[in-house]
């Protein structure tokens, strides 16, 4: 008997044009490509326009309309939108409302995703159980951002500045029946989640103002000068990211009653060069099979999972039938992975 279950049935994405070098980024601080590239592997990142042309959602849309175009589908076929980002285009409403009024589906439930680095994974899990409920046939989730407006591009604060780029990718996870619903089936579908967070370390990686834990919500001329831009602990990060992303595969693989040889390829969220290298050490994998497009895009935090996975069938290297490990870790802090057959 047939098993309903979910699967990714289309992929897009979109990055702004402007491409920003590590040594464009000495226009404004004191860095250079080989102090960016040692330490994180990025050799650039796409930027949008610093001005009101393009906003998250407007990324949002290109990368959705690709993935509906590969379903197959129309976007008044979709029963929901879940939109993960730590930029959103306005304080309120959510990203997913500017985005449902972008592509003119009125009526159905918008959710955005507040997870930073680990979004598209906590997304993934909630399309997947919408899905497997018979709730919806067809949900769309994206994963934008655009970072660039809100990073210091001084020297000051260069540590997080040359990390981050801006882009987004999207998904549509549709109902499928599969006959052998088993972790070794060829079927394409999702396999399972696991999330966690861990509150204690929320101050460690954190963009604080606007917001009510501060006496001042908003203007800039008020708010103290280090809360104005994203704070992180990056030793600190580095260190949970190294553990919690190999902890949280190998959790999913277990579960399966899978072992780290079975996977096909590791998508994972990226960071930093390091942590992929880190990550395949831990795991015992060569890195060849830790997909990484952290040179070319930076950390596009929301948005790297489905940008890896685009890059990934578009390089030859993500086909029908391989076992697909995605891993993530950021901000709260929160980490996830999914399992699934392409």
């Amino acid at each position: 008997m047939p098993h309903l279950r979910s699967r990714i049935s289309g992929l897009g994405m979109c990055v702004p044009p402007w491409v920003v070098s590590n040594d464009e980024l000495t226009q404004w601080m004191d860095t250079s490509d080989e102090w960016i590239t040692q330490r994180t592997g990025i050799r650039q990142r796409h930027w949008a326009a610093q001005d009101t042309s393009t906003s998250t959602s407007g990324l949002a849309v290109d990368a959705c309309r690709d993935a509906l175009a590969q379903s197959g589908i129309a976007a008044t076929d979709v029963g929901m939108i879940i939109f993960a980002t730590l930029s959103p285009d306005a304080v309120f409403p959510g990203s997913a409302c500017f985005l449902q009024g972008k592509l003119g589906v009125p009526g159905i439930p918008a959710l955005d995703i507040r997870q930073q680095c680990t979004g598209f994974v906590y997304g993934l899990s909630i399309a997947d159980l919408y899905v497997r409920a018979g709730l919806h046939e067809h949900v769309l989730l994206v994963g934008s951002e655009i970072q660039s407006k809100a990073l210091d591009k001084s020297t000051r604060g260069r540590d997080m500045t040359v990390l981050f780029g801006d882009g987004a990718g999207a998904v549509v996870v549709s109902a499928t029946q599969v006959e052998d619903v088993s972790a070794r089936s060829k079927e394409s579908f999702l396999l399972s989640h696991h999330l966690h967070a861990d509150g204690s370390f929320a101050e460690d990686l954190l963009f604080r103002s606007p917001g009510t834990s501060n006496r001042i919500w908003n203007p800039p001329e008020l708010v103290p000068e280090r809360e104005a831009y994203p704070q992180m602990n990056g030793r600190l990060v580095f260190q949970h990211a190294v553990k919690r992303m190999p902890e949280v595969a190998l959790e999913a693989l277990e579960a399966n009653g899978l072992a780290v040889d079975d996977v096909d390829l590791f998508v994972n969220h990226q960071a930093n060069k390091r942590i992929n290298d880190k990550f395949a050490e831990s795991l015992g994998v060569s890195p060849e099979k830790v997909f990484d497009t952290i040179d070319l895009y930076g950390n596009t935090t929301a948005a790297t999972i489905p940008i890896g996975l685009a890059e990934a069938v578009k390089a030859g290297k993500l086909k029908p039938g391989m076992l697909v490990a995605c891993a993530a870790f950021g901000s709260g802090f929160t980490w996830g992975a999914s399992l699934l057959r392409w």
